[in-house]
């Protein structure tokens, strides 16, 4: 049996070596390392994948969500409200450009807001609501787009761990994860479903100006070289990742198949065992299972971890510690406790290997192990 990894990308390259290699060799042929044609490319083929009028490039997913904000004018003392059961990253680029950041607490089964929450905690400096697909799974942005237009708030689709899902309304409508909001932000780290080698992102958007002013945030508040108009950044995604990319976009949705048929397996083989809790799935959302993340109730999550990686089986938290309890965020507004959901999930949750790579034989020995912990 080959070595399991939490994210198998050294199999993932060799399926598509020579395409990549090639969209590469390109790319060193022209030496257009910056702005180059493939990333114009890419983004024209993502946004036509999206649905979605424009795509921007940028050089990461923190990026991303801290220039979407800039560009929709969000200023010190304005609150945004989000998850604290997510990536440090959501809440670091609030923190930064002197926004507080309100948390609301996330729903049980899919681990992504709760809109009953979120409106909770509105208040009058409240301006944006960012909900975090978690793991692979769109928020309830049906609720969530009801909410900012009943308080006139922007809403910022952080879609790092969910692109290529699709998101159903009541009516039967259908949009992709990262398109519902007035803007979304997403990562092509690595490890993504949708990942480059090195670090890169992009925002997606259906408005004309805004996309506009996210360009010019892009490159240090300039639409014309020598001029700028507004204090940006420079944040770019270069030509060689763009080139990995667009390779990587035409297998997307067979990754994402490869996934779900890897998590049904790990849904049938723990249907019987009481102290697991499998993920749930949204009646309005799909899955593309970013993450496989289990609910290990009765305390046994830790010793389960360790009973794994002792057989050759990876295992990870997200999150063993949430936003509104790191001592770079804690605040007397959200002590211990505050935050039941979010705080007893950190407790509970245990992520499998999850890769487009996983082969039968890998997938009988995690399994296996599972049970053997629960059945020895």
């Amino acid at each position: 049996m080959k070595p399991i990894q939490m994210v198998d990308l050294a199999g993932q390259y060799a399926r598509i070596k020579p395409e990549v290699d090639a969209a590469l060799a390109e790319v060193m042929r022209h030496t257009g390392f910056i702005n180059g044609p493939e990333v114009k490319a890419f983004e024209q083929e993502l946004a036509a994948y999206l649905g979605v009028k424009h795509v921007i490039g940028c050089a990461n997913g923190t990026d991303a969500l801290q220039i979407a904000m800039m560009a929709l004018g969000l200023k010190p003392g304005d609150e945004v409200i989000t998850a604290s059961f997510t990536f440090v990253a959501t809440v670091e680029v609030v923190a930064l450009l002197g926004i507080t950041p309100v948390f609301a607490d996330v729903l049980p089964g899919t681990f992504n807001l709760d809109p009953a929450d979120i409106e909770r905690k509105i208040t009058p400096r409240t301006k944006a609501i960012v909900p975090v697909h978690l793991f692979g799974q769109t928020a309830d942005m049906e609720a969530i787009m009801a909410i900012a237009a009943k308080h006139k708030l922007y809403v910022i689709e952080d879609d790092a761990q969910a692109i290529g899902g699709t998101y159903t309304f009541s009516d039967g409508t259908r949009k992709k994860s990262g398109t519902i909001g007035h803007i979304a932000s997403t990562s092509f780290f690595p490890s993504k479903n949708l990942g480059c080698y090195g670090d890169g992102g992009a925002l997606f958007t259906d408005d004309d100006d805004l996309a506009k002013r996210v360009r010019r945030v892009c490159n240090h508040g300039s639409e014309t070289r020598y001029y700028h108009e507004v204090v940006g950044v420079n944040s770019r995604l270069d030509s060689l990742q763009a080139a990995v990319l667009r390779v990587k976009l035409k297998q997307l949705d067979g990754y994402a198949a490869a996934r779900n048929a890897a998590a049904a397996s790990y849904d049938k083989a723990f249907a019987g065992i009481p102290e697991l809790m499998t993920p749930a799935r949204s009646a309005q959302s799909d899955h593309v299972f970013h993450q496989y993340t289990l609910r290990v109730k009765g305390g046994h999550r830790d010793a389960l971890k360790k009973h794994l990686e002792a057989n050759g089986v990876p295992a990870m938290i997200y999150y063993p510690v949430p936003c509104h309890l790191q001592n770079a965020y804690r605040s007397d507004r959200f002590p211990a406790g505050s935050l039941p959901v979010t705080e007893q999930l950190t407790h509970e949750v245990l992520s499998l290997p999850m890769s487009t790579e996983l082969d039968p034989e890998q997938l009988a020995h995690i399994t296996a192990t599972v049970k053997g912990y629960f059945n020895p």
